[in-house]
């Protein structure tokens, strides 16, 4: 493992467009899934993030994503540069999960660790969650389904479900992915509260974005958050669990893009997605949509939030009661054997669902500011034209995620969390108007 995770590995090179097809033939398992010649293969760039470069290769047979790592942020170039290694770390991810959470994530077929380079299963006729919310559209299994991988995913990753060595392993792997721990650690923890080069907002948000530099309360429970999210190695997460990283039919769920894998707590991949459909919810309000249709497609949106804690609850206590001796070391279970020994681990159980509640509402509140003020906006409010429409929708966003973390006290179950969402809508461009 040491080879790779060097800064820069040994033969790493940037592959053109023109590049890739070429190097897919030499690949024969690859070429036997596109079927036919080269020449006959088509390729088209889908890459709408910032860090990979990635396409979509298609054959008389059948196709394939390719996606290769870049040694820098897209647009910034080498004026900030990133470990290309992060590739083994997403590819890592995916063979970790594979046996875990099966279908629903897409099937990684092929790594190069000199390129860093993936080939993975195309996704058909999948489209970005992100996307079809904007459109309104709705996917009526997501939200279970991703409920369901983080339940999975979680357990058999956690002292629960394998014992402390296996842990630790992974722990270990994991642990160097140190370059986009960085990032997740500034964007999301550290640069919504103070003035950095890197963060991107509307000038008319710019009164709210003082406000949170200058909230000493704020800043103090997000830095207990920001412990947590460095010190608690409950499981393995995703990293970065949003709407764009999630692609959907409506009978089909696969999570997609694990390069930000590395050990947390529970609720942050859970509050991540979340934070999503609550800023997509805001962000219908600066839609020109027909107020009924908005309205409509805004309460699917919170029963997809419950949706996703009641799917992610059921399963993750299920797997925990029908796998007492899993070889997890935390609550072995002839450690609580007969009726008192029962009714005690049920008592654990719930306390333990309770504090990844508890996570997932804060993180989702963090996570819904960094997309706010933070780098990297998302195109929920970027389709928002009007600059000033725009930020009275995020001002809202903002002014809901303040409340959450100011007052957690107020946000112990889904029913309080829910309700207020739409409280803070019309919440103005003065963040000391409110709250």
């Amino acid at each position: 493992m040491s080879a790779v995770l060097n800064a820069r590995t040994d033969g790493y090179r940037v592959l053109a467009q023109a590049d890739i097809i070429p190097h897919l033939a030499t690949l024969t398992e690859i070429a036997a899934i596109l079927g036919g010649a080269p020449s006959e293969w088509t390729i088209r760039d889908v890459a709408d993030g910032y860090i990979n470069a990635v396409y979509l290769v298609d054959g008389p047979k059948g196709g394939i994503c390719a996606k290769q790592a870049l040694p820098w942020v897209r647009y910034h170039g080498e004026s900030w540069p990133l470990a290309e290694d992060r590739a083994f770390f997403e590819a890592s991810y995916m063979r970790r999960l594979d046996p875990i959470v099966g279908a629903l994530a897409p099937k990684l077929l092929h790594f190069d660790p000199v390129l860093q380079f993936l080939v993975i299963e195309k996704l058909t006729p999948h489209i970005v969650l992100r996307g079809g919310l904007i459109e309104g559209l709705r996917y009526p299994k997501a939200s279970a389904d991703v409920g369901r991988y983080v339940a999975q995913a979680a357990f058999h990753t956690s002292d629960l479900g394998v014992p402390f060595e296996r842990k630790f392993e992974d722990i270990g792997l994991f642990a160097a992915n140190r370059s986009l721990l960085r990032i997740s650690v500034d964007l999301i923890f550290l640069d919504p509260y103070q003035e950095t080069w890197r963060n991107r907002f509307v000038p008319e948000l710019d009164a709210w974005a003082k406000a949170f530099r200058d909230d000493i309360e704020l800043k103090t429970a997000v830095a207990r958050h920001r412990s947590a999210f460095l010190s608690n190695r409950q499981a393995l997460l995703h990293g970065d669990l949003h709407s764009g990283s999630v692609m959907v039919t409506e009978d089909d769920t696969r999570v997609i893009d694990g390069e930000f894998s590395t050990f947390g707590p529970i609720g942050f991949d859970l509050g991540a997605y979340a934070a999503n459909l609550i800023l997509n919810w805001y962000a219908q309000g600066g839609y020109d949509r027909p107020a009924d249709e908005r309205d409509s497609h805004r309460q699917w949106l919170l029963e997809q939030v419950a949706v996703l804690w009641d799917s992610f609850r059921h399963e993750f206590v299920a797997i925990w009661e029908q796998n007492p001796d899993t070889g997890g070391d935390l609550y072995p279970a002839a450690h609580f054997s007969g009726p008192a020994g029962a009714a005690r681990l049920a008592t654990i159980r719930r306390d333990y669902v309770d504090a990844i509640f508890a996570d997932f509402v804060a993180f989702a509140a963090i996570k819904m500011i960094r997309r706010v003020i933070s780098y990297a906006q998302i195109a929920d409010f970027g389709v928002i034209e009007d600059t000033k429409r725009r930020a009275e929708m995020q001002a809202d966003a903002l002014a809901f995620a303040r409340e959450v973390l100011k007052n957690p006290g107020r946000f112990t179950d889904l029913g309080a969390l829910l309700d207020a969402i739409p409280r803070f809508e019309g919440t103005g461009l003065d963040p000391h108007a409110k709250g």
